[in-house]
């Protein structure tokens, strides 16, 4: 490759140059970060959230208990944790 040409990558339909695709992922989770949890409504069939209530379920969360959130989105799993382990636990 020569020095007067730009490496590219896949974003989407087209190719953009390598150091542009960082930039522009950001811009889109911007763009759609409002309204994720609708966009995901919309996306699962609002199925999204029958897995969420099931995460819950089933992740056995009690009063006093320590939980790690990791790629927590928009925090709505975060708040119901919190919620379930009350002021002695702690959610993070």
């Amino acid at each position: 490759m020569s020095p007067t040409e730009k490496r590219t990558t896949h974003f989407g339909y087209q190719e953009v140059p390598v150091d542009e695709k960082a930039s522009r992922v950001a811009d889109v989770f911007h763009s759609v970060a409002a309204r994720y949890d609708v966009m995901n409504d919309l996306m699962s069939m609002g199925i999204h959230r029958i897995w969420k209530r099931l995460t819950i379920e089933r992740a056995g969360v009690r009063p006093g208990h320590h939980v790690l959130d990791i790629a927590g989105g928009t925090g709505d799993l975060t708040l119901k944790f919190s919620r379930l382990v009350g002021p002695r636990g702690k959610v993070v």
